[in-house]
């Protein structure tokens, strides 16, 4: 078979056989032109004889649907710009109208690619957990609130280590205790806290607001912890996100709403938040896709997450978790156990431990 690569022999001949009988084989058949004339064009280029050996069969195939619109088949060319369908991004389209035409043939195809393209986001290990750095000595902060302070004067959390390490040296010092990061006085009444908080709420600032919505949520307003998280969310803290699902959990403040709670832990588990995570994998496990709800308790636990390295122990003996993840889960953790330590942050430890024992002595 000569002429195959382009030229004269096979492909001339093609060209006219196809060009006269094209519309009257497949319009009278009823079949779906998209694909048909896309199929056409690139025969009649000669483009599928030329394509790259090299190349990999599926991304030449997407290649060439890629480069015409899906339903009448016209290339992207000169003032013609093709866009992507919003849902799938596998077709693009010169127009609304060709886009309205083609969607009962894309519909299932769409939903498909669509649900796959959704999970490779919602399945992929965040670089870091929604706790970030120390910003003062730039090690990772623990999961574990406990072990970090947050500063209403300037939004940052620090980790007990340097905290702890500058009161010491303020104490030793006479000076007067101020904030680590921004240098303002320490403030001490509940009172100050807030009035500090809501400056920074005023700034637009996410982490305040999100502080806020905490204390109206202790107060027991429900609708204005709401109102505090909702805002927060808007601005991309994940806490927030986390404290809205809790709400449509519990129905406080709002109806319970499993759709948006399932919403709120997917924004937060997105922006490496362990709980979020933990907890989609619960729904998962509540609607019997134990495979799923692995993958979730498997990402949480690489982050330190110890309730859902437990879970995934359970997991491991119910054999629902095959040895080497299980094993790498193990080994993950951790590892990011690990780098949350270190000499200064293990110092305060036992610095406040002492505190403890010595405010224990005074007290009896």
């Amino acid at each position: 078979m000569k002429g195959v690569a382009g030229g004269g022999g096979v492909i001339p001949e093609m060209k006219r056989f196809f060009g006269h009988h094209f519309h009257s084989l497949f319009r009278c058949s009823g079949v779906n032109l998209g694909g048909v004339v896309t199929i056409f064009r690139i025969l009649m280029s000669g483009e599928i004889f030329t394509m790259s050996a090299d190349k990999e069969a599926p991304e030449a195939e997407a290649e060439g649907r890629n480069a015409y619109c899906a339903a009448c088949g016209i290339a992207e060319i000169d003032n013609i710009l093709l866009n992507e369908c919003n849902h799938c991004k596998s077709v693009r389209y010169c127009g609304v109208k060709c886009q309205k035409e083609h969607k009962p043939w894309h519909k299932e195809e769409c939903k498909k690619r669509a649900a796959e393209l959704r999970d490779e986001l919602l399945f992929k290990q965040p670089e870091s957990s929604h706790m970030g750095d120390c910003p003062i000595c730039c090690l990772p902060l623990s999961l574990d609130p406990r072990k970090a302070t947050f500063f209403p004067c300037c939004s940052k959390v620090i980790c007990l280590g340097c905290d702890v390490a500058n009161l010491r040296r303020e104490i030793e010092g006479s000076l007067q205790p101020k904030c680590l990061f921004c240098r303002l006085p320490r403030t001490a009444s509940s009172q100050e806290i807030e009035l500090n908080l809501k400056r920074r709420v005023e700034a637009k600032d996410p982490v305040a607001t999100s502080q806020m919505g905490e204390i109206r949520y202790n107060e027991g307003d429900y609708d204005g912890a709401f109102q505090c998280w909702e805002k927060a969310a808007e601005m991309g803290n994940a806490l927030a996100h986390f404290s809205l699902s809790m709400l449509y959990r519990e129905g406080k403040g709002v109806k319970k709403d499993e759709k948006k709670m399932v919403y709120h832990l997917e924004r937060a588990a997105f922006d490496g938040f362990p709980a979020a995570r933990h907890n989609l994998g619960v729904v998962e496990e509540e609607h019997g896709r134990h495979d799923r709800a692995v993958k979730h308790y498997i990402i949480a636990a690489n982050h330190g997450h110890d309730h859902s390295l437990a879970t995934l122990k359970k997991a491991y003996k119910a054999g629902l978790v095959n040895k080497e993840d299980f094993a790498s889960a193990l080994r993950a953790h951790q590892a990011a156990v690990d780098a949350t330590k270190s000499p200064q942050r293990e110092a305060a430890k036992v610095d406040l431990q002492k505190l403890g024992v010595a405010r224990t002595a005074r007290s009896n």
